[in-house]
Formats: structure tokens, C-alpha cells, sequence
């Protein structure tokens, strides 16, 4: 076994690095894929270059992918701040450290909305403020529909409310990650208030500057397993370095044991 052994506000833990569990939905350009906004599919094709095809089944010497994606749109991706301000923010400059305690929790939205009380209810479940720096959402039903789910505004995602989002912020929430495709609702008119509530930036502001909480990282559209249980764990958030507002994510897991 391969034990990280780490303290959190005077309690000793350990995670278990053999165990670790993906939440990252995977990306199958030519299968199904989840998409939000009507976005364009992920799609690949083999790089052609001159008299060179990038693909061995048509006699290239090796295969290159040309790939198109919408990060925000198309599957599991981490964002920052960058995504609702004018200034050219990159997430990777804003994930300062990857290796990150978590807090796993599984609601069921009421009227297709995470509100208040049930973020108050999951943060009295599981009390150690230390261990809330990343906020991991499971939401019910867990199908695995929301492998490939095309969401729409005809049966449109649920949604978490500015102030329940607000509780996490209290909490100490830094990173918070969640199986919707955002975490606002799919037409709100560009009100983006749950957004801004994470990154403490105000209605109308598109200047980073004026954001008390600029560091902090939204990730969507993940998918944790049932078999996972809620409870605490370290995170491991791997992004490539795009420097983008957004980029695709793998989040990984591993189950924490507190003495």
C-alpha cells in the first residue's frame, strides 16, 4: 500500500493512494458524451498534413488526433474566475495546489434546486472544517444517464441557490465540485448569481479585482460511483495546463481514515 499520512486541525489521517477513485466522466468522441448549451460534440479526427494521415488504419505511420471541444460544455472541466470577468484569467494559475482534503456529500435537489438547508443539513453531517477546502456533490437520482445526458431546457438540470452556495463559502469552501452541468440555472439570463456568490464578485461586475475570492475553482459535471460513499476524502485535481478560463479535469479521490 501506498499511505499518505497528513493532519488536519489536530487530527491525524491517512489516505490510501492504491484506492483511488476517478470522478471524471469519460470523454468518447465517437460515442456518447454528455453536452450542455447545445454545444457542438467533442469530436476527433486524424490529423492530415500534406501526404501525411494521421491515422494507421489508413497507412499513417502513427496516430495523431486533431481534437474540437467545448470544455465548458462537453464533459468533466474545472473553471475559474475567468469564466464571468473580462480579464484573461487562466484556471491553472488559480489552482494553486492539487492535492486537496474533500468533503463528499449526497443531496437530492428539492424542486431541482440544492437550497439552503440541505447544504446546512450535509455541513452538520459531516463537521470537520478542515476537511471542506474541496466540496465534492453527488446529486440523486444517480443514473448513469448522466454519463451521455444532453440537457436541455425542456427537462433542464438542477441548480444550486446563491445562498446555499453561500453557506459553503462560510464553511471554507475553496473548491467545489458537483455532477451538473452548472451551477446556475440553464437560462437565468446572465444573472450567474450562484457564480458570483463562490467568487464573492458582485451583480454586474466583470472585474476580477472586485472579487473577495478570486483562487476559487468550480468543477462540473463529474460523476461519483454509488459504490462511493460519502464521508472524507483527499482530492487530487489534475488539470492540463490550458490557459484558458476552463479546461477538461480528472478528479480523483481516495478515501481518508481520521484518528
Amino acid at each position: 500500500m501506498n499511505i499518505l499520512r497528513f493532519e488536519i486541525d489536530n487530527h491525524h489521517c491517512t489516505a490510501d493512494l492504491a484506492r483511488g477513485v476517478s470522478l471524471a466522466i469519460p470523454l468518447q468522441f465517437s460515442g456518447p458524451q454528455p453536452n450542455f448549451f447545445d454545444a457542438p460534440q467533442a469530436s476527433a479526427t486524424p490529423l492530415q498534413a500534406g501526404s501525411f494521415t494521421g491515422d494507421t488504419h489508413q497507412g499513417g505511420s502513427c496516430n495523431v488526433g486533431d481534437y474540437h471541444l467545448v470544455p465548458h460544455c462537453n464533459g468533466t472541466h474545472t473553471e475559474c474566475i475567468g469564466h464571468i470577468v473580462d480579464d484573461a484569467t487562466v484556471v491553472t494559475e488559480q489552482l494553486r495546489t492539487s492535492l486537496l482534503p474533500a468533503t463528499l456529500v449526497t443531496l437530492m435537489p428539492r424542486h431541482n434546486i440544492i437550497d439552503a438547508a440541505l447544504i446546512k443539513t450535509s455541513l452538520q453531517h459531516h463537521p470537520l472544517r478542515g476537511l471542506h477546502a474541496a466540496f465534492v456533490i453527488r446529486t440523486l437520482p444517480n443514473s448513469k444517464e448522466k454519463l451521455s445526458r444532453r440537457y436541455n431546457p425542456v427537462m433542464p438540470p438542477a441548480h444550486v441557490a446563491d445562498d446555499a452556495v453561500t453557506l459553503l463559502v462560510e464553511a471554507g469552501v475553496e473548491h467545489l465540485l458537483l455532477d451538473l452541468p452548472s451551477l446556475d440555472p440553464m437560462q437565468d439570463e446572465g444573472r450567474l448569481a450562484a457564480h458570483r456568490a463562490f467568487w464573492g464578485l458582485p451583480a454586474g461586475s466583470r472585474r476580477q479585482r472586485e472579487a473577495l475570492r478570486p483562487h476559487g475553482t468550480v468543477t462540473e459535471m463529474i460523476y461519483v460511483p454509488d459504490q462511493v460513499k460519502d464521508g472524507y476524502y483527499l482530492l487530487d485535481l489534475q488539470i492540463p495546463a490550458f490557459m484558458s478560463d476552463a479546461a477538461p479535469s480528472r478528479p480523483l479521490i481516495y478515501p481518508v481514515e481520521i484518528k
